[in-house]
């Protein structure tokens, strides 16, 4: 039982001190330090945004790379405009910077092309012809299904060690030379269209789909060919996203899922011609349907279109949302690449954001609040 011990005398003298000091609160956060030029010269005075405030948060995301890693590139564009554009020392506007899985959303929009062009159909098993055997039960697997990462097929993206997941062994080890064959020899461990499951050798299968449509003789150098001269003609050139440079494996393969460089100028055109459903300059290069089916919510994840983040809340993942849902649109949706790759499109608002750089698990769970502030800079049109 607790012992009360009589006040003492002095008490009533304490209280008017007491009250004054708890009157003070916490101390006051300490002030920042003035804005230098090189920060407020990075945004312009017509940003769409209070542009101190634009200069603060994008200075943020630059000077604490112990709490939120190191951003190399940060650029915002705004109605179409480059309103704000900065760079880490050592790396500027021609810096191509790897996507890691933004790329995903680029094989997307390939395969969309595909079947536009009536070359592929979206319900329909895909021409791979290791599924179409007498009996396999991966030939009820649809194009829609990979688009939507439910095939069903085995897969772990990451591991403990990280080195034994079924992403490291087909990128890094086993894998490497044929990376397709790999992801398509992967049995079942789910009814196709039953499961979400993220996986990157999906988005490899995809690439190896537009492969096998486009190329016009068998061999390596013929696949490789095909899909790049397609993802130039067709996407590259018309954004004038000049420096972007797909990788390939042994067998001819784009790495889709992974491996597509360029930079933090043509990654946000991307993102704007995403913006703009498909359409750049008055040309309507992807079907508006295609963008908006990219970008609907996918039957088995909420916050999962087609090769597509988008900003909403998933049950599945608890408080370790993938974006800022509750912060910004519902109709947000974003590119995301390993260690904090990011091209976040708001068509409500007119924005594209593209973050690029060096972050860890950690230090993304305080670099996405900072991007979230960004975003609430704009309001909604």
């Amino acid at each position: 039982m607790p012992r009360f011990r009589r006040p003492s005398i002095a008490a009533p003298l304490l209280v008017p001190v007491l009250v004054a000091l708890a009157g003070c609160g916490a101390p006051a956060p300490a002030e920042k330090p003035p804005l230098t030029q090189a920060a407020l010269a990075a945004v312009k005075e017509d940003a769409g945004a209070p542009r101190d405030q634009l200069a603060r948060k994008i200075d943020d995301l630059f000077a604490d790379p112990a709490a939120m890693g190191e951003t190399r590139a940060l650029l915002v564009m705004h109605g179409g405009r480059v309103v704000a554009e900065r760079y880490a020392p050592g790396y500027g506007p021609d810096t191509r910077f790897v996507s890691w899985s933004m790329a995903k959303t680029i094989t997307a929009v390939m395969i969309g092309m595909l079947v536009a062009d009536g070359r592929l159909r979206l319900d329909e098993s895909p021409p791979i012809p290791l599924w179409q055997r007498p009996g396999d039960p991966r030939g009820e697997i649809t194009l829609r299904q990979l688009l939507q990462m439910r095939s069903g097929l085995r897969h772990t993206e990451g591991g403990d060690p990280p080195y034994e997941s079924s992403e490291a062994v087909m990128l890094f080890l086993a894998g490497r030379d044929d990376m397709a064959r790999f992801a398509e020899e992967q049995p079942l461990e789910a009814e196709p269209g039953a499961k979400f499951e993220y996986s990157s050798a999906t988005t490899v299968i995809l690439s190896d789909i537009a492969a096998r449509v486009l190329a016009h003789a068998a061999g390596a150098e013929a696949r490789r060919q095909a899909v790049d001269e397609f993802l130039k003609a067709r996407i590259f050139a018309p954004l004038a996203m000049d420096s972007m440079v797909p990788e390939y494996d042994a067998a001819g393969t784009q790495i889709g899922g992974s491996l597509i460089h360029g930079t933090a100028r043509d990654w946000a055109r991307f993102g704007d011609f995403l913006r703009n459903k498909g359409s750049y300059r008055g040309s309507q290069l992807v079907p508006r349907q295609w963008v908006e089916f990219m970008t609907r919510p996918s039957p088995r994840a909420a916050d999962y279109g087609a090769q597509t983040w988008l900003n909403r809340r998933s049950e599945a993942r608890g408080d370790d949302q993938v974006l800022f849902p509750g912060r910004g649109p519902a109709s947000l949706f974003s590119l995301v690449g390993h260690m904090g790759q990011y091209v976040i499109v708001s068509p409500d608002q007119q924005l594209t954001v593209v973050r690029l750089g060096h972050s860890d698990d950690a230090q993304r769970a305080a670099l996405m609040p900072a991007l979230a502030e960004i975003v609430e800079l704009y309001p909604a049109r």
